[in-house]
């Protein structure tokens, strides 16, 4: 599962800027009234992910010592 969720969160991100659309001028008021160019999640992140993904391995790793416990003591 960690590695299907590192690789959907790596090519979303390097794929993000394609499902945004950017407006052809300023607006500096926060309403609009278009339903998708109003979208104020960044479209340029970083792929590498390296502290999400940090985190995950660490999980990871704790999960699997907790279960070759579990198997020992069986």
């Amino acid at each position: 599962i960690a590695v299907k969720v590192k690789r959907f969160f790596f090519y979303y991100s390097i794929n993000r800027h394609k499902m945004t659309t950017l407006t052809p001028a300023y607006h500096a008021e926060s309403y609009s009234p278009d339903d998708n160019r109003f979208d104020l999640r960044p479209f340029l992140y970083n792929a590498s992910w390296s502290w999400q993904f940090e985190k995950i391995d660490r999980t990871v790793l704790v999960l699997e010592k907790e279960q070759e416990g579990l198997n020992k003591s069986k």
